[in-house]
């Protein structure tokens, strides 16, 4: 499914319904927007991992303007900003009220930005392997300094430059350096096929690396989110390490703090059942 909204088109996506039968009356459940990370990658990457929790919310997969199945426009319009404005256009578009708000990684940024902007319009925030501020690059070009094999230390630089020439050199990054980003990869193994499905946008990734994320910073207006939150880091976590999660939890108010001891960012790959268990109970407890 398509929304023309702002300057833009937006693919989306829906799994599970709204209303659900409980005994002589249609219960209404939670909508969450889900928010991919990247900036470059797309939603798939989310399926079939959180459909379970369709059983307690009604889950709304999307991806970011220039990337997946949306629709590709001006690179300078890429913007973590303009993903913010998309998101509650897109709120707006469907008819919902207050919405769960799910970021992993650059989706968290998204999505703590938003929380911060339109606190009002969130019930609550789960905010995954995520920083508050651009200080996770340098953090994670040094881990990298340290972990790193040399033929990842070397893809890395399109990372940090943002000079990712064509699709299938963002897939090969990936390939290469997956093994930081999970800990349970098999490096001798062929890449999972939710990686063969997934849309990726050189020309996203490439825009943040050069521009906003050098700037980017959110840590003066986290105060504002009043919604309940989940923050969830992860102890292996090599691009947004678990003491940007720590700092993240201590400067939201109602905010709480799970570290996954057994994860690299990848926590849906490394540990996808722990994680599911704490979105849903999360939600159920706090509702």
């Amino acid at each position: 499914m398509r929304a023309k909204i702002r300057d833009t088109e937006i693919y989306f996506d829906v799994e599970g319904s709204g209303l659900v039968p409980d005994g002589k009356r249609m219960r209404e459940k939670p909508t969450a927007f889900l928010i991919h990370g990247g900036p470059g990658a797309d939603h798939s990457s989310f399926k079939p991992t959180f459909s379970p929790l369709s059983q307690k919310m009604q889950l709304v997969y999307f991806d970011h303007r220039g990337q997946g199945r949306s629709a590709r426009g001006a690179k300078e319009t890429y913007t973590l900003d303009n993903n913010v404005e998309d998101m509650e256009a897109l709120r707006h578009y469907l008819g919902l009220d207050r919405i769960v708000v799910i970021g992993v990684s650059y989706g968290g940024m998204v999505g703590l930005t938003y929380a911060s902007r339109y606190p009002e319009k969130v019930s609550h925030l789960i905010a995954v392997v995520t920083a508050p501020d651009s200080r996770f690059l340098k953090r994670a070009k040094e881990i990298l300094a340290e972990r790193g094999t040399e033929e990842q230390k070397a893809i890395a630089q399109h990372l940090w430059n943002g000079t990712f020439e064509s699709e299938d050199q963002l897939k090969e990054y990936f390939r290469v350096t997956r093994t930081l980003y999970s800990i349970t990869a098999d490096p001798n193994s062929p890449p999972p096929k939710s990686w063969e499905r997934a849309i990726v946008s050189p020309d996203a990734i490439n825009i943040a690396f050069q521009d906003f994320l050098r700037t980017y910073d959110i840590r003066d207006q986290l105060h504002k989110i009043t919604a309940p939150t989940l923050v969830i880091g992860a102890r292996h976590d090599w691009i947004c390490p678990p003491e940007f999660s720590e700092e993240i939890a201590s400067l939201i108010p109602n905010s709480d703090l799970r570290i996954f001891e057994n994860s690299g960012h990848a926590v849906r790959a490394d540990e996808p059942q722990a994680l599911l268990d704490a979105i849903a109970g999360f939600i159920v407890y706090k509702r």
